[in-house]
Parts: structure tokens; C-alpha cells; sequence
């Protein structure tokens, strides 16, 4: 039996999904090492989940209308702290703030940007926590246009 060679990887494009949890903040250092091998650009992403679509907002009612933009502010914040403005210059960084489903503007930022790799952290929750809150790592990966490597924080 005989094998085609395998054509080599090209990575250019890395996108790190952040919730800016430890597995996050592991996910984010595989980036930037992966980003240095491969002299790739990253794109560091969080998506903030609109409140009007969450459970817990019908309890509360009428929430402040500005809710979602200090959400969408505290992100870029916290993006900015995550990957500093050398960072950001030595890695042709980008980064991002979506308001959606975590998995979906994960998938549909990796497809409209072209991403060629997705670093992601996993929480690596129990059995029963993963069948009633789901994985939004494993929906990514059964996905992705693109391989997905992710890391758990130990």
C-alpha cells in the first residue's frame, strides 16, 4: 500500500475564542506560540451573549438599555489586558468582540475571516454537566471549517 504525500500545513491565521478563563488564558499562550512557528496573525475573540437572550433576564425585566454595550466595552477591556499592545504589534493581532451564541460566531468569524487554525480552551466539565450545558469546544470542532486544537487547563 502506497500513500500520497501529504501537502504541508500553511497557517497563517489563528483565531483564539476567549472567555477569558484559565483554559482561555492557556489556549491564548498555544496561540502565540503557534503564531511565532508559523509567523501567523492572531485573532483574539470573545462573544458576548446578548442578555435579552438569556433565562435569567426574564426574571429581572426591564434591563438598562446600555447592558449590552458596557458588556460589548468590558470585553475589549479585558481583550486588551489578555494581549497587551506588544503583543498585539508582535503577533499582527486582532481583537474581536461578537454579540451571539458563543459557537456559532465562533464558527461564522473562523469561516468570513478564513482562519486556519482555532486554539481553544476547554473546561473539560463532568459528564452530566456536559449533557445539560453542552460543549461549546465540541460544537466547534464538529464545525469548524478549519482543525481545532484544544487545550485543557490541568
Amino acid at each position: 500500500m502506497t500513500f500520497a504525500p501529504v501537502a504541508l500545513m500553511t497557517i497563517k491565521t489563528i483565531l483564539v475564542p476567549t472567555d477569558f478563563s484559565e483554559p482561555s488564558a492557556l489556549a491564548l499562550d498555544y496561540g502565540k506560540q503557534l503564531a511565532q512557528a508559523f509567523s501567523a496573525s492572531i485573532h483574539l475573540l470573545h462573544v458576548v451573549q446578548d442578555p435579552m437572550t438569556q433565562a435569567w433576564a426574564v426574571e429581572y425585566g426591564a434591563l438598562p438599555p446600555d447592558l449590552l454595550k458596557n458588556l460589548q466595552d468590558r470585553a475589549r477591556t479585558d481583550l486588551e489586558k489578555a494581549l497587551p499592545a506588544p503583543d498585539r504589534t508582535a503577533y499582527g493581532a486582532q481583537l474581536v468582540t461578537a454579540v451571539g451564541s458563543p459557537f456559532s460566531e465562533i464558527v461564522n468569524y473562523a469561516k468570513a475571516h478564513g482562519v486556519d487554525l482555532i486554539v481553544m480552551g476547554t473546561h473539560g466539565r463532568g459528564v452530566i454537566a456536559h449533557a445539560v450545558l453542552g460543549s461549546v469546544a465540541e460544537r466547534v470542532v464538529r464545525l469548524a471549517p478549519c482543525p481545532v486544537l484544544t487545550v485543557r487547563a490541568t
